[in-house]
């Protein structure tokens, strides 16, 4: 059940990037049904796998993975119109390429290896869209907040990327540098 909501999110990615593309009222309040039907089966998902049991790393990835996408397809057909600078979609993904190549090839997880800074942005990245949808219906005094927003979140996804960078400690089959005296 909990990855049949994750599917959901994921069919979900095509029609919101097709109407995050579009400027117009009425794409956005498509935008937002699909952005709630989103939300809501990213908040579902996981109680009920905890629930039934049914957790396992590769659910955890596949429920990363539709996050992931459905914002990224929003924020990039956002980006398109001009509603969010490019930076912020490619920081995304770059972002997210880092977590995935860290988890699974440089550590050799199971799983993937999350941080609390990386779990934070993850929330916040499905803001931005949600409120460009606002502006778009009319409330367009959230523009400022939003462009402050945007910023805010390309600087925390370099500050995690760069923790990711610095903080990470090496697999037990690579190397590790000798301190220089």
């Amino acid at each position: 059940m909990a990855n049949a909501l994750t599917a959901v999110r994921l069919l979900l990615v095509a029609p919101f990037a097709f109407f995050m593309a579009k400027g117009d009222a009425r794409s956005a309040v498509f935008a937002l049904i699909a952005w709630v039907v989103a939300l809501l089966t990213d908040f579902l998902d996981g109680p009920i796998a905890r629930r039934r049991g049914t957790v396992s790393a590769l659910s955890g990835t596949f429920d990363h993975t539709s996050d992931f996408l459905f914002v990224t397809s929003g924020m990039f057909a956002g980006a398109s119109r001009g509603a969010f600078p490019w930076i912020l979609p490619i920081c995304i993904t770059a972002a997210f390429a880092q977590y995935v190549i860290d988890s699974y090839w440089i550590h050799r997880q199971t799983k993937l290896r999350g941080s609390k800074l990386g779990r934070y942005n993850g929330m916040l990245y499905f803001v931005p869209p949600f409120v460009d949808i606002l502006i778009r219906l009319g409330v367009h005094f959230l523009r400022p907040l939003l462009a402050i927003l945007v910023w805010l979140l390309v600087l925390s996804t370099l500050v995690s990327m760069g923790q990711r960078l610095m903080f990470r400690r090496l697999p037990e089959h690579l190397p590790s540098r000798s301190p220089q005296k």
